[in-house]
């Protein structure tokens, strides 16, 4: 309980912060709802007053009656006037709010470490930053709407009623705390089912998301059935979460209407006796009756408001869990740039494991001359794409260190770093967008004479020109309408356009027809010349002109040499090559 209780002041403070910086906003709506709750309570006096003119048949003052009326009629469109700025304000504020919030988790988004991304399903982030954010935005815009109004309105209200009668405000007073018991209770009780059904929603949405994009393997290995079987357990967690989470949350508006029905009947009642005994006029009565209204329909209203809260804030604390995540270890102050690379590269008792108790990589050294083509081999596992995550800094080593032409990479820009290798991946990735801005995102000034020099060589010319508008045609996120083939071409065109110093090739060539494979295999040759490169390959047809050859086992380099001295030594090199070519 007491946890809850400090999740919940520490979310109610960030959305203050974020509230803060609209301070302005705020005071002027609070300024509104004052004017729009005062001179709507003064409505019902002049209507009170308008009402004793009606003496009886003959003696009603119609001159005044009119007069009451005309001034009840400019007060209303005043009230009007300052409920509508009012609501501006208050859209704004939400809005200004939202806009901050997913700009903030946006911004966490780009420097949180791959670890992660890694452990979290896109399609929960995804529903964090998009379908949290908005149900807070709701919460938060029906919170400052009513709110402020219902507040004042109840302390007017009161005001007005001691003015009138304390004795009858007395009995309205004593009523009260059977509301604000109510709101209480259903607030605790709604927090955490919102919680609970918003994190079961991002769930949801993750398993949503993952079959969306992966629908063909779906298909493939027909699991349709253990799928469905596994949305509908979630879905049904979710039913279950949300039913409960309603019901308390609907119990809201007829508990609330019940104690405004006690406290009409408990105004109706003494407010007649006073009217028998001569203490009240029957004009006082009609206008203490109106404020019995007004007065319970802000607990009603603000009942809703705390169910609404208590979603906005369940919502909004896992926006915060996100943006307060831990970032990628920063750049140290004054890091090294990066410049004029020669491409030495040096391991020097690199260790690394994904889990504390799982080690991986155990004390690796290597020494890479500039322009040495280096391939690593191993069997599934044994750590190649972790060796290039390593070099990439998108993990760093927790134990050694690597170095780039004699510095190390923890003590130089990410930026500066990535900029110096070239990479392509067995997975491709392309954006929403024409193929020139895909080719050109590693080197935005390119001419179109560059484009086309780059897409040949990666012999992705001619069927950029087979499309509806070559270079300019529009393609789907991920390349969705290219063949994998056409995809990996693109990217590859890409890295000959930028040609960074440093290259990574995994496997980049591994949708790719065979004959294309030698065209653009003889491309990468030319690329290399002078380039320190980085090959992962399974074929090992493929690696053969390499400098070095890595064959890592179990996160170690168990031999090292060129083709000729591996195949020499029989030993785990040898194997694998007899068993893709005997």
């Amino acid at each position: 309980m007491a946890k809850h209780k400090s999740k919940e002041k520490s979310t109610m403070k960030k959305v203050l912060r974020y509230v803060g910086k609209y301070w302005y906003l705020v005071v002027l709506s609070i300024i509104l709802a004052a004017v729009s709750a005062l001179l709507t309570l003064y409505v019902p006096i002049l209507i009170g007053d308008a009402i004793d003119l009606i003496i009886g048949q003959g003696k009603v003052d119609f001159t005044s009656i009119f007069a009451y009326l005309r001034e009840a009629a400019i007060v209303v469109l005043v009230v009007a006037a300052a409920q509508w700025i009012m609501n501006v304000c208050n859209n704004k504020i939400s809005y200004y709010v939202v806009r901050d919030i997913r700009k903030d988790a946006f911004e966490k988004l780009q420097i949180l470490p791959l670890k992660y991304l890694d452990s979290h399903s896109s399609g929960e982030i995804v529903s964090r930053i998009i379908a949290d954010v908005e149900q807070f935005s709701e919460g938060l815009l029906m919170g400052f709407t009513q709110f402020f109004t219902g507040v004042v309105t109840i302390l007017g209200t009161l005001f007005f009623m001691v003015m009138l009668n304390p004795k009858i405000t007395i009995v309205v007073v004593c009523i009260t705390p059977v509301s604000l018991l109510l709101a209480s209770f259903i607030a605790k009780k709604t927090y955490s089912m919102f919680r609970l059904q918003s994190e079961t929603k991002g769930e949801q949405t993750g398993i949503i998301d993952e079959m969306i994009g992966n629908q063909k393997v779906v298909q493939a290995f027909l699991q349709e059935d253990n799928v469905l079987e596994r949305f509908d357990e979630v879905n049904e967690r979710l039913r279950k979460c949300s039913l409960r989470a309603i019901f308390f949350s609907s119990i809201t508006n007829p508990a609330t209407r019940f104690v405004n029905g006690l406290v009409y009947a408990g105004v109706g009642f003494t407010g007649a006796i006073a009217v028998v005994n001569g203490n009240l006029s029957v004009g006082q009565l009609s206008c203490f009756l109106s404020y019995a209204n007004q007065y319970t329909k802000p607990f009603n209203e603000i009942s809703g408001v705390i169910t609404e809260l208590q979603n906005a804030f369940a919502c909004a604390a896992r926006i915060f869990d996100f943006i307060d995540e831990t970032p990628q270890t920063p750049e140290k102050e004054g890091a090294y740039v990066l410049e004029q690379v020669q491409g030495s590269v040096d391991l020097q008792e690199v260790s690394f494991s994904y889990e504390e108790n799982q080690k991986l990589i155990e004390h690796l050294n290597l020494q890479v001359k500039p322009g040495q083509r280096v391939a690593i081999v191993g069997p599934t596992g044994c750590g190649k794409t972790t060796m290039i995550n390593l070099l990439m800094r998108f993990y760093d080593v927790t134990g050694g260190k690597i170095l780039v032409d004699g510095t190390d990479i923890r003590d130089m820009t990410r930026n500066s770093l990535r900029t110096s290798y070239g990479m392509v991946l067995q997975e491709t990735w392309l954006r929403e967008g024409t193929i020139k801005e895909n080719l050109i995102m590693g080197k935005p000034d390119a001419t179109e004479e560059e484009i086309v020099a780059a897409a040949k060589a990666a012999h992705a010319h001619s069927f950029i020109q087979r499309m509806p508008k070559g270079y300019d045609t529009e393609i789907k996120e991920g390349g969705e309408g290219l063949s994998q083939g056409q995809k990996q071409l693109l990217c590859i065109a890409r890295i000959m356009l930028s040609l960074p110093p440093m290259l990574i090739l995994d496997e980049a060539t591994s949708s790719i027809d065979t004959r294309t494979e030698l065209m653009i295999q003889n491309a990468f040759a030319k690329m290399m010349e002078g380039r320190t490169s980085f090959i992962v390959a399974h074929r090992l047809s493929t690696i053969k002109e390499a400098d070095i050859i890595l064959v890592m086992k179990d996160g170690k380099i168990i031999e090292q040499g060129n083709h000729e001295e591996l195949l020499g030594q029989r030993g785990f090199y040898y194997e694998l090559y007899q068993s893709q070519f005997r």
